[in-house]
């Protein structure tokens, strides 16, 4: 079993596929979410996103958001990312890329 997982700004989807594990800055400290969590909405403190698929783990610096978790999908919504304010171009500099699928696509 996995989570879908999608990691958006307000421009960009940073990241959108299938990953074992999410870990968010919550307000209330590190929150990690496996398929099967329960449903929750948490406000995000500034830290890093991890997503882990296939034994690989992913990092994007947040500074504000929001994350939603329901029915094994996790929604995180970034009120602006690190990597973006640093390079004055709008688009994220180390934004999360989707690791292939199955299907090699």
């Amino acid at each position: 079993m996995s989570l879908k997982v999608a990691v958006v700004d307000r421009a960009h989807t940073l990241f959108q596929g299938e990953a074992h594990q999410v870990v968010v800055p919550a307000a209330n400290g590190d929150l990690g979410i496996l398929p099967g969590h329960q449903p929750l909405l948490v406000v995000l403190r500034p830290g890093k996103v991890r997503v882990t698929s296939n034994g690989k783990t992913q990092e994007l610096a947040v500074t504000s958001g929001f994350a939603s978790v329901d029915n094994n999908a996790v929604t995180v919504v970034l009120g602006s990312n690190l990597s973006e304010s640093d390079n004055g171009s709008g688009a994220p500099r180390d934004a999360l890329s989707a690791p292939p699928n199955a299907s090699g696509e």
